[in-house]
């Protein structure tokens, strides 16, 4: 009898093949969030010696702030209006380049490149658009018969922060771009000879098809609006670590604020607090949206766990 050609690999081989991902977890991830974590149990400054255990104190201290509570609002509000409206424009601008356009790679390109400009070009690029004197966004209203619009503090800040992530929209419509390329086009076909028009078609054969995509974009978009800083630290009128308080109210995020504690008040103890904090709040709305998933994500094979 002929020896079977594939054989089952070591158990060494498996564990050499996953080491760099778990040293690179233990030492890059796991290793950092139990020293902040013991950092948050300490009224640590970032640079004296003199530090101390004050146990859960900065705990009990920033459920009582009022100022870090109104800022993780802000952050859930920044997040419901940016997360949706990036997911439907990337989807829209898929959509729209899925088609058979005349020199359509070069349009992909042109709505890419926006996504990977360095984040700190893009927040100066467009501050300097939205500048109520010289943007060019202002000259073109006034063209318009509309007066400047002072986008750079409240409560427009707001809406300007929201443009400026809408800007990146490439990143993600490539994603959506290559799911809309795998659903089958019988399917589509055959609901049109069937007599559905392309509003039913793409509501109940494409979106479906390509909701496992849409489901990674929210996940990975929530976690990520989530965390924003560099961009409202860099729209604010003054950039210095001592100007953060300069940032608009409407765009004083959380993570600003820890940006503030950390590097303006030299809180570290509580800066880290907050963090630790702010990583289960985005925990939670992780596992919310993976729990919501079960009722408009729909996958090729059965995930039911009961089979």
């Amino acid at each position: 009898m002929a020896r079977n050609s594939w054989t089952r690999y070591s158990s060494r081989t498996f564990y050499a093949f996953v080491a760099p991902w778990v040293l690179g977890f233990l030492l890059l991830t796991a290793a950092p969030l139990a020293y902040a974590f013991g950092v948050s149990l300490t009224n640590f400054d970032g640079s004296s010696s003199r530090w101390r255990w004050v146990g859960f104190r900065n705990y009990v201290e920033l459920f009582g702030d009022q100022e870090a509570w109104a800022a993780l609002l802000r952050t859930i509000a920044y997040t419901a209006i940016a997360v949706p409206l990036s997911v439907a424009g990337a989807v829209g601008l898929a959509v729209l380049l899925n088609r058979r356009l005349k020199a359509v790679g070069l349009w992909r390109t042109l709505f890419f490149l926006p996504s990977v400009v360095p984040v700190v070009a893009m927040a100066i690029m467009w501050k300097l658009v939205l500048n109520r004197d010289a943007g060019i966004l202002n000259a073109i209203l006034n063209v318009a018969g509309i007066k400047s619009i002072t986008w750079l503090v409240d409560p427009m800040a707001f809406y300007a922060l929201i443009i400026l992530t809408l800007w990146g929209l490439g990143g993600g419509m490539v994603i959506m771009l290559a799911a809309l390329q795998g659903v089958p086009q019988e399917l589509e076909e055959a609901a049109i000879v069937d007599g559905a028009n392309r509003w039913r078609v793409f509501r109940h054969i494409t979106v479906p098809m390509i909701s496992p995509v849409i489901f990674f974009q929210v996940v990975t978009g929530v976690i990520a609006t989530f965390q924003i800083v560099v961009q409202p630290l860099l729209l604010a009128e003054t950039n210095s670590i001592a100007g953060v308080g300069q940032v608009p109210q409407s765009t004083h995020l959380y993570m600003v604020q820890v940006y503030q504690e950390f590097f303006s008040s030299n809180r570290f103890g509580y800066g880290s607090a907050m963090l630790w904090v702010f990583f289960l709040v985005i925990l939670a709305f992780t596992l919310l949206v993976q729990r919501s998933s079960r009722l408009w994500v729909h996958y090729e094979v059965d995930t039911d766990s009961d089979r």
